[in-house]
């Protein structure tokens, strides 16, 4: 965590440095560009204390945006300003590139411009990914069911986002619709504010969810309050079975360190006479994807999580490929399937850089 806080203040103290090498003005001018470039750094920090629920509505989306965004500026300036050093390092970038160059200024604003551009369109082409679940368990009926995760409602996705998402899951005629958690970002605040609790009960199919890292970011009080007014069922350490054959569990955030083991909530799910003798297929909402060998020692049918975003931008998604034995997409282990979603939504700027935006349409059906 320690160097989790650090190694962005370094990062701007060594783009500041760069950025006053390399611009061909005056002082004057130099020290304005640093010092607005650090004050949207700064409001990255704003929501700390909880300043931004105080501020009007159309305030508070602009501070967090610019502050959210920055973050990903430094990171790209980083590594394009190390790539350049070590350039210049093995003598294949000139030192005049690097000093009171127009060119290089100029072809460096483009460079950020075209991709963080590209990042933001891409963000908003939402990914439709299909998936088929086959069991040999009896079923009720096939299930069509649309799933997702890390919606991250709030400054920055707003109820004009949720209206389009709600489109997208509506067109699919889903029996079901499960969230593995994240819906909340940072505030429950701007959700009752543009009241976003009517625009999920427009779905037009019952709606189970997790909860994840972020509700207790949000204050959980308040989050299971904003799930009951938006008709989602809740399932915190708790299951429901949907016409006897189909288990839903859903599991408490990591964050709860005294949260039930997924074998727990298994045998809590035989013994409250929600399971019938034959056990129905089991669906397990975890938000964060950890410890999947757990899962199928619990000997559950499938899993779905969120939490990682894929990284959100390249190269992160280098980072927790290298964290989660599934950072993203699916997976196997014996007789489970997962499936680790990066995301309908996303966390602070709302950038897709070498990963997706994504819903996943889930056809579970019965086999032979």
């Amino acid at each position: 965590m320690l160097i989790f806080m650090v190694l962005p203040f370094l990062g701007v103290a060594y783009v500041a440095w760069h950025v006053w090498a390399i611009l061909p003005l005056g002082n004057g001018w130099k020290w304005l560009v640093i010092g607005v470039g650090i004050l949207c750094f700064l409001l990255l920090f704003l929501d700390l204390g909880g300043v931004l629920d105080k501020l009007p509505l159309w305030l508070a989306r602009v501070l967090y945006e610019v502050g959210t965004s920055s973050i990903f500026v430094l990171l790209y300036l980083t590594m394009l300003f190390l790539l350049l050093d070590a350039g210049r390092l093995l003598h294949l970038v000139p030192r005049s590139w690097l000093y009171d160059s127009a060119v290089s200024s100029v072809a460096i604003t483009g460079f950020m411009l075209t991709v963080f551009v590209c990042g933001n369109l891409h963000y908003y082409n939402k990914k439709r990914v299909p998936l088929s679940l086959s069991t040999t368990k009896p079923l009720a009926h096939n299930y069509r069911i649309v799933m997702m995760s890390d919606l991250h409602l709030g400054y920055h996705n707003t109820r004009h986002d949720l209206t389009h998402w709600v489109d997208l899951i509506n067109a699919e005629q889903p029996n079901l619709v499960l969230i593995a958690g994240d819906i909340i970002d940072v505030s429950v605040a701007p959700l009752i504010k543009e009241d976003m609790a009517a625009e999920l009960r427009r779905i037009k199919a019952p709606i189970y969810a997790c909860v994840g890292n972020h509700e207790y970011y949000s204050q959980m009080p308040l989050a299971r309050q904003f799930y009951q007014d938006a008709g989602i069922h809740l399932l915190c350490d708790s299951s429901t079975v949907i016409d006897s054959t189909l288990l839903i569990i859903g599991r408490d955030d990591r964050t709860n360190i005294h949260r039930k083991t997924v074998a727990q909530l298994v045998a809590q799910a035989n013994t409250i006479g929600t399971v019938t003798q034959l056990r129905p297929y089991t669906i397990l909402l975890d938000h964060q994807p950890y410890a999947l060998e757990k899962t199928e020692q619990a000997g559950i049918d499938f899993q779905l999580s969120g939490h990682t975003h894929q990284g959100q931008v390249w190269p992160i998604s280098w980072i927790t490929n290298a964290i989660y034995e599934c950072s993203w997409g699916s997976h196997r282990r014996g007789n489970t399937q997962y499936y680790v979603s990066s995301g309908l939504g996303i966390w602070g700027g709302k950038f897709r850089i070498g990963t997706q935006s994504e819903y996943v349409v889930a056809d579970i059906f019965h086999k032979e």
